[in-house]
C-alpha cells in the first residue's frame, strides 16, 4: 500500500507482503480502525475502499460512484467521476515514477520479502528526491 501527495511524493509505504491481499485489508492492518489518523487531511480513494467512512474520519472524502446492475449512473456522478479520475491521475504519475527503476517493474526473484521492502524504500527515496529537485 503506497500513499501519495498531490504532489507526486510518497511519504508512506507499508510493508510488502506475500500472497494475494485485498487494498481495504491492508488499510486496516497497517491503521488500526476508530482512531484520528486521517482528521486533518482531504482523502482520495478509488472504489477499493467503499467502505472507509464506516471505520475512519477524515476532513473530505473523495470516492467514485459506484453503478450497480440495476441502477446506473445519472450523467452528474458521470461527470464527478470523472473529474475524480482527472486527479487520480496523479497517484498513478507517482507509480509509474516508481515504475522508472527497472528493478520494481520486472519480475525480482527474491526469496527475502524484507529485501523487497528495502528496495521499495530506497526507490521512493530516490523518486521524491527527484521530484524535489
Amino acid at each position: 500500500m503506497i500513499i501519495t501527495t498531490a504532489l507526486k511524493t510518497i511519504p508512506y509505504i507499508s510493508h510488502c507482503c506475500e500472497g494475494k491481499n485485498h487494498d481495504f485489508s491492508l488499510l486496516k492492518d497497517e491503521f488500526k480502525p476508530n482512531k484520528p489518523w486521517f482528521n486533518d487531511f482531504t482523502i482520495h480513494l478509488d472504489l477499493t475502499y467503499i467502505g472507509f467512512l464506516k471505520n475512519y474520519s477524515c476532513k473530505n472524502l473523495f470516492i467514485p460512484h459506484k453503478k450497480t446492475k440495476n441502477k446506473p449512473l445519472t450523467d452528474t456522478q458521470k461527470e464527478q467521476n470523472k473529474q475524480l479520475a482527472s486527479r487520480r491521475v496523479i497517484v498513478e504519475h507517482s507509480f509509474s515514477g516508481l515504475k522508472r527503476f527497472r528493478i520494481l517493474s520486472d519480475r525480482l526473484r527474491l526469496h527475502r520479502i524484507d529485501f523487497y521492502d528495502d528496495i521499495l524504500g530506497v526507490s521512493a527515496g530516490l523518486w521524491n528526491f527527484y521530484i524535489d529537485i
